[in-house]
């Protein structure tokens, strides 16, 4: 699977914390390895973000992505779960 990285994206991960930059590439591998994985708690969103997908990083850290096709994805945002669902 190949991941693709929205601007926004890019912008708030240059901002995280060490460990939670440690934290994500742990959860990407894993999103890599099998997307639909427990620790991920992958799930269809609603609302403004309607056909979108998100997956846990850390507790309150989240990942908001789009299936472009069966093989690739894009990263759109991520932030804490206040922050995006507000």
């Amino acid at each position: 699977m190949k991941i693709f990285l929205h601007k926004n994206f890019v912008r708030k991960y240059a901002k995280l914390r060490r460990n939670e930059k440690a934290k994500f590439k742990e959860r990407r591998n894993l999103f890599l390895d099998d997307p639909y994985d427990p620790l991920l708690n992958n799930h269809a969103l609603t609302g403004k973000y309607t056909g979108i997908r998100s997956i846990n990083v850390t507790g309150n850290l989240r990942v908001v992505y789009d299936i472009i096709d069966k093989d690739s994805v894009l990263f759109i945002d991520i932030d804490t779960h206040s922050n995006l669902y507000k």
